[in-house]
């Protein structure tokens, strides 16, 4: 299983999927830091990205989950911002959903039927409020509404969890680890 952690900037994506992955034992690893160069430096100059900027970033990225799939590894845990659906896609596919519809819809490349989103959901305020106290980080709080914006949250047939952020961070961990494992068994 491939677990995919989205939500907008801020949300909490690092600090969940690091310690979901420390809890089901498996490899995480952070979508920021495969962004190149070019994409942190229009993100940190307060620049939201477009889809073209985003395209190679989450084409590599569905490199790194497919292989870490195909090596067999138990689950692998991703925090990724796949604020739309098309980038979901391109995460669990590697094609470009931009582009008109690929005449071959299924390809070994598709990874679909074991990813999981977990959208971290939350208010623009209680985000707001932890991206003001976050230190360090290029991606600046003048973006979030354009995060907020862009959001397309997952929906059916995606496999998705919705999971408030208002909690403790440990409960909301393993509220999200107690429903994967209970999804699991219900596919077995």
């Amino acid at each position: 299983m491939i677990v995919v952690v989205m939500g907008v900037s801020g949300s909490g994506k690092t600090e969940v999927g690091s310690l979901l992955a420390d809890q089901l034992g498996c490899k995480f690893y952070d979508a920021d830091d495969y962004h190149p160069v070019e994409n942190r430096n229009k993100m940190s100059r307060g620049i939201p990205l477009n889809d073209q900027d985003r395209y190679p970033w989450l084409c590599s990225l569905h490199e790194l989950i497919k292989r870490e799939s195909a090596c067999g590894r138990q689950h692998v845990v991703l925090a990724c911002s796949a604020l739309k659906k098309a980038y979901r896609k391109t995460l669990t596919t590697g094609r470009n959903m931009l582009l008109p519809e690929d005449p071959c819809p299924h390809s070994e490349d598709d990874i679909c039927s074991v990813t999981w989103f977990i959208h971290l959901q939350g208010s623009m305020k209680l985000i707001s409020e932890r991206m003001q106290k976050r230190k360090g980080h290029f991606m600046p709080l003048t973006l979030l509404q354009s995060q907020f914006d862009t959001l397309e949250p997952p929906a059916a047939p995606e496999l998705f969890l919705t999971v408030n952020i208002e909690n403790d961070i440990s409960e909301i961990v393993s509220a999200i680890k107690a429903e994967l494992e209970c999804k699991i068994s219900n596919t077995h």
